[in-house]
């Protein structure tokens, strides 16, 4: 008998990390044959006298027409997708899901070919971060440490806006180390009555680009004026991510909806700002979430210039602080779907990949990331360091991506 459970523990395993991820249930199989589906699903129990039968061997196994139709479908999707030209912006979930549910090797290896065709492979741009403003945010984003609702817990201590002086301090380090883009963010919910601030920000914005560097702010929801101030200050992109699906996001936030961030990149983009707009794995999702998240931004009218791939960083003192990390395989599928349906998008590896082993963080290269964030610190949580990026570059021969020069690789028609 105990063997019997013993033999039963890897199809649960596999169930938890194919399947929803909040409870017992069922991968998704639209795309499945029952063969498959005999290695997905998950057992309700195992009886304490009888053992659970085997699973159909490959001999008794006959597909239906119907597997083999749903089969072929899913891979025609794929070939078509592979074989774009240019990005699209109607994908349906369907579409989408038949690439994400493709054989791990298979997806990586054809969103490798897709990436090659968009982009210079050897090219990975360095970002820096900079909390520019710490803690005292009203928000009550479950996975963050700066809420004022969750200070007691996590002991993180509020502080006032930077100095423009300190700030510049950091991008000209930030620059001498290799990055080429630096990125703002202050914890703020919004900017409404934050004039002084926004005017130092600006000055900020204006002094970076003055180094020749890419310049990107996260400071909350921002309107169509102030959006436009920034733009003018030169600003390169905004960051406001959507997080995760619209039908998880009320699960984990709900001092902001999902539209309100939607609407703040509509402001970003009509400004004439690039727009960075991901999301983060891990939260308690499953991998319809992460489809719907990659449903979100690839439907926007315009793609995102950068999306961000975070694995949550569990912070004690959070409501998802003892969450057990994200499963590395759900990041490579996240980051070679994204490649193959967004092609000509920058995805940024951001937050969590210090817990990611340098042969892992190759295979997301060669899936199709061209972007990391690296530097002293990732606002709250600790971030890869450039003397250490820069010996992964070496060994894996990549070269940092100059600013506002991403290489275009013509594709063949």
């Amino acid at each position: 008998m105990r063997a019997a459970i013993r033999a039963a523990a890897p199809l649960r395993a596999a169930v938890r990390s194919a399947g929803r991820g909040r409870g017992t249930s069922v991968a998704p199989l639209q795309f499945l044959g029952r063969a498959q589906m005999s290695t997905v699903v998950e057992e309700p129990g195992i009886s304490s006298t009888t053992p659970p039968p085997p699973p159909p061997s490959p001999q008794q196994y006959q597909p239906t027409q119907q597997d083999v139709d749903r089969q072929q479908r899913a891979k025609r999707i794929l070939q078509d997708a592979v074989a774009a030209t240019a990005p699209r912006h109607d994908w349906t979930r369907e579409e989408i899901s038949a690439i994400y549910y493709q054989p791990l090797m298979e997806l990586a290896f054809q969103s490798a070919n897709v990436h090659r065709r968009f982009h210079n492979p050897a090219e990975v741009q360095l970002c820096t971060l900079m909390n520019i403003k710490t803690g005292g945010c009203t928000e009550d984003c479950s996975y963050c440490a700066q809420s004022t609702r969750y200070q007691k817990g996590t002991g993180l201590e509020a502080k006032k806006v930077e100095s423009v002086e300190s700030v510049l301090n950091a991008a000209r380090i930030a620059k001498e180390n290799g990055s080429t883009r630096f990125c703002m963010g202050a914890a703020w919910r919004d900017m409404r009555g934050r004039k002084n601030s926004l005017k130092n920000i600006k000055e900020m914005v204006s002094g970076v680009r003055a180094m020749g560097m890419e310049v990107c702010v996260t400071l909350g929801m921002i309107d169509s004026e102030q959006a436009k101030e920034l733009k003018e200050a030169g600003l390169t992109a905004y960051n406001h991510n959507v997080d995760t699906s619209r039908e998880f996001y009320p699960s984990i936030i709900s001092t902001r909806t999902y539209d309100e961030r939607l609407k703040t990149l509509s402001h970003v983009r009509d400004a004439g700002i690039n727009v960075c707009s991901g999301g983060i794995l891990g939260l308690g999702e499953n991998s319809e979430d992460r489809i719907g998240l990659l449903h979100t931004v690839s439907t926007l009218p315009s793609h995102p210039e950068s999306f961000p791939v975070n694995a949550l960083v569990p912070i004690k003192g959070t409501p998802l602080g003892d969450r057990k990390p994200i499963e590395f395989t759900s990041m490579l599928r996240t980051i070679a779907t994204a490649r193959i349906i967004m092609p000509a998008t920058i995805i940024r590896i951001a937050a969590g990949r210090k817990t990611m082993a340098e042969e892992q963080q190759a295979m997301c290269f060669m899936a199709g990331a061209n972007a990391i964030f690296t530097g002293e610190k990732m606002l709250t949580t600790e971030c890869n360091g450039w003397d250490e990026d820069a010996a992964m570059f070496g060994r894996w021969g990549l070269e940092p991506m100059k600013s506002f020069e991403k290489k275009e690789v013509e594709v063949d028609v």
